[in-house]
């Protein structure tokens, strides 16, 4: 009679079990995040897809390598950097688009994103930025109009949340003094790796004698005389990769709505 019992309840308990893992898997993240950039930040890298699932975040990951922000400029007037449904439940847009050129230059820059000509080239990546902010933002507050968007009515359309981010290390100075003049301008959150990654392009490693950045790095390039890290190495389990999604966390958790 033991046994019967016994296996009676082990046969109520699998299926209990099986729904409460069905559960947890169908359960809904608390947040959505998009991000566009280039090798420094397509999935193959890891810290993006760590750090949201460290958020409770769908990571919408369209950084392909060898791009650029006028390459996301482009996307976007195509309409192919984001689906309408995506712009509707997107939480953030991050930008990790580093090339080591100037994003600020205020020299030539358009009043209305619908004044620039497209398609980009690579020769203004200030414009290709004022683009894709002006855009996106535009987008956004456009929300209100649309019968089918849960924001239709509001006076504010969807709150436009633009994260833009740093190189992963100090070395490229154009880009990582330009960015933070990009992020103070439009008030704007700054993922800060450079600051936060734990060494910096001023002082060599004191036991090789060589840029600490090295030791991370899968490849390596030379700016202003240095030989400094390219790409870091890729993967999950990457200590500078788990760095970096630590980084991100943290200031995400500083931008994202409570939910």
């Amino acid at each position: 009679m033991k046994k019967v019992i016994f296996i009676l309840s082990l046969f109520l308990w699998v299926p209990l079990c099986a729904t409460t893992l069905s559960a947890q898997t169908n359960r809904h993240a608390k947040y959505t995040i998009l991000l566009t950039g280039a090798s420094f930040a397509e999935p193959a890298n890891g810290w993006f897809e760590l750090g949201c699932d460290a958020l409770d975040a769908v990571a919408i990951n369209r950084a392909i390598g060898g791009e650029a922000i006028a390459d996301a400029a482009n996307r976007m007037a195509k309409g192919t950097l984001y689906s309408q449904e995506e712009l509707e439940k997107t939480d953030a847009l991050v930008i990790m688009q580093v090339h080591d050129k100037d994003v600020f230059d205020e020299s030539q820059l358009k009043e209305k994103y619908t004044d620039y000509l497209t398609p980009f080239d690579r020769s203004n990546y200030a414009a290709a930025y004022d683009y894709v902010i002006k855009r996106y933002i535009t987008e956004c507050y456009n929300l209100q109009f649309n019968e089918h968007s849960k924001y239709y009515g509001n006076k504010n359309g969807k709150p436009a949340v633009i994260v833009l981010c740093t190189h992963w290390h100090d070395g490229r100075v154009i880009y990582n003094t330009s960015v933070r003049k990009l992020a103070t301008k439009w008030g704007f959150p700054l993922v800060e790796f450079d600051k936060y990654i734990g060494f910096s392009k001023n002082m060599l490693n004191p036991v090789t004698r060589a840029q600490t950045s090295l030791l991370y790095s899968q490849d390596t390039q030379t700016t202003d005389g240095l030989i400094l890290g390219w790409h870091p190495q890729r993967g999950k389990d990457k200590m500078i990769q788990q760095k970096m999604a630590s980084i991100f966390v943290d200031a995400m958790r500083r931008v994202l709505p409570l939910k």
